[in-house]
């Protein structure tokens, strides 16, 4: 199925600017100005509430107030909603306020004014619905590289009008210095986000959203959709935990400094509320949880290769902490606490007859080995540091451990918790997951019965396993899933999206792929539509 809509409409739409086409590099190396720089955004939708966001900065950057207004019509004849709220230099001069009064299920125009009479662009936005709609259409994206090409698939999403929410999972940017992660023909047409050091401060991360939030196809999402974010590890730092994280070295300075100035940028700079994880009713079709499950409370993880070093015999080594650490009951994801709301607010979701359960999760939990043939498929000039992964990764799978320990996969007894809760209340279970940077569709089993599906996306822009493979990427797929009875489908070498459809009997979800992210396009198709019917927790 392919899927077709012309940027020209987004131009003539005022959802793009011209001048943004007319600039190489637009914005990134450049100042931010004064007014409204970042144009507007909405999330957080309840049925008569929802969070609106913008960006003033007035002359003299100082304190200002500004007044938020909500209408049914864009001429605004009639405000219907709004608020004031204070912003300034201490919060980097972004506005937050959640609007009330609002109607369930109701399409709204919202916009910013300031004391000097400047008005924000015009965005649209919708509350959840009450009762039992017929139909709920999110847009699921994660794993956001600026370097690695256009934001096409942001675009893309922003013109359908079958989307009612957008969902992303995380990796919105990255917190790399210019070039350590970053292709090999270099940044896309200039697009190098600021700073070009490491984000390590609340002014680099600061900076970072405000380069990313210029990119134009990521105003105009923010513009016409609903979001709900969730924070993956590069808005912090790679492989984050409670303590700690990969990319996080001491001469970098306090860990905890680090992790507050980047939750202070993210609450700042993105159209969400001040807690870490909650839930959203869509009537009585879906109940969606957002989850944290990197920075909060996550359990110190590991690598295959760190564990092999650990004993001059690789293997004793993996085989020593698959029967020890890697089932360590107090190893958790989400933490206690966490783990304790989802199960009941979830349990409450199933006694009020919701038909859906839908998670997100910043990483797969689906069980995911590697083949033994995966060496094989390796590009010669692959970095070494992909080649001993790779290996490691083999040899971990050969004795039951999964592919990746960063994920789901290296937290078991966690997994195990979490799936075996959804099958005692009986849900009707769906998790949306991202940061691998190819597309999955995984059937969830605990205990030998079945638990729900998963549906994991590919990146928006991230490179995945085909910028260090030479074979087709159809011989790694049919490999994947020969090895691994929870993969019914994968994709590994295109970027785009998921579109994501529930209605009371069933849920499907389309694969979006972008033509190309190496220049600016809005052609697209559906490379694999996954269906799961209600009472099953099986795909079809």
């Amino acid at each position: 199925m392919t899927l077709r809509i012309d940027r020209r409409s987004l131009i003539l739409t005022g959802t793009l600017g011209l001048a943004a086409f007319a600039i190489p590099g637009f914005a990134w190396g450049a100042g931010f100005g004064q007014g409204f720089t970042h144009s507007v955004a909405s999330g957080e939708p309840g049925p008569d509430t929802m969070l609106l966001w913008t960006r003033y900065v007035p002359e003299g950057a100082g304190a200002t107030k500004l007044r938020a207004e909500v209408s049914l019509t864009q001429d605004f004849a009639r405000i219907v909603s709004g608020g004031e709220v204070f912003t300034g230099p201490w919060r980097d001069h972004t506005a937050k306020v959640t609007v009330q009064g609002l109607n369930p299920g109701t399409r709204y125009f919202y916009r910013f004014i300031a004391p000097d009479g400047a008005i924000s662009p015009v965005g649209h936005t919708k509350t959840l619905p009450v009762g039992n709609p017929k139909r709920f259409g999110i847009a699921v994206f994660s794993c956001c590289n600026m370097p690695f090409g256009y934001f096409n698939a942001y675009a893309h999403a922003a013109m359908r009008d079958d989307i009612d929410l957008a969902v992303h999972l995380g990796d919105y940017f990255y917190e790399y210095a210019k070039g350590a992660y970053s292709p090999a023909r270099g940044a896309i047409d200039g697009r190098v986000p600021l700073p070009e050091g490491e984000a390590i401060a609340l002014a680099d991360y600061r900076l970072r959203y405000a380069s990313y939030r210029a990119d134009p196809d990521l105003q105009a999402l923010h513009r016409l959709k609903p979001m709900l974010v969730s924070m993956d590890d590069h808005e912090l730092a790679n492989n984050s935990w409670e303590g700690g994280a990969q990319n996080h070295q001491p001469e970098e300075g306090d860990y905890s400094t680090r992790r507050g100035a980047a939750f202070q940028a993210w609450r700042e700079w993105m159209p969400v509320s001040e807690t870490p994880w909650s839930s959203y009713d869509i009537g009585g079709l879906a109940t969606l949880f957002r989850t944290d499950t990197r920075l909060t409370a996550r359990s110190e993880g590991t690598d295959t290769g760190t564990v092999m070093k650990r004993d001059p015999d690789p293997v004793k080594a993996l085989t020593a902490f698959r029967d020890g650490r890697w089932r360590d009951k107090a190893a958790t994801m989400l933490g206690s606490e966490q783990e304790a709301w989802l199960a009941h607010a979830m349990a409450r979701s199933v006694r009020a007859g919701t038909k859906w359960q839908v998670v997100g999760f910043g990483t797969i939990i689906g069980r995911n080995r590697v083949p033994e043939q995966a060496v094989e498929w390796l590009k010669p000039d692959a970095p070494q540091r992909v080649k001993d992964y790779t290996a490691a990764s083999v040899t971990a799978s050969k004795l039951g451990l999964p592919a990746d320990l960063d994920n789901w996969g290296g937290y078991p007894e966690a997994r195990a918790r979490f799936l075996r809760s959804a099958q005692g209340m009986g849900a009707n279970l769906i998790v949306l997951c991202g940061d691998s940077h190819n597309a999955w569709a995984f059937d969830l089993g605990e205990g030998g019965k079945p638990a729900g599906v998963e549906f994991a996306g590919t990146s928006v822009t991230s490179p995945g396993n085909e910028a260090y493979t030479s074979v087709d990427p159809k011989v790694i797929e049919r490999a994947l899933i020969a090895t691994n009875p929870e993969v019914k489908w994968c994709e590994m070498s295109k970027r785009g999206y998921m579109a994501v459809t529930l209605t009371p009997e069933r849920v499907s979800n389309d694969y979006v792929f972008m033509d190309t992210i190496l220049e600016r396009s809005l052609k697209a198709s559906v490379g694999h539509t996954a269906v799961v019917q209600r009472g099953r927790n099986v795909m079809v």
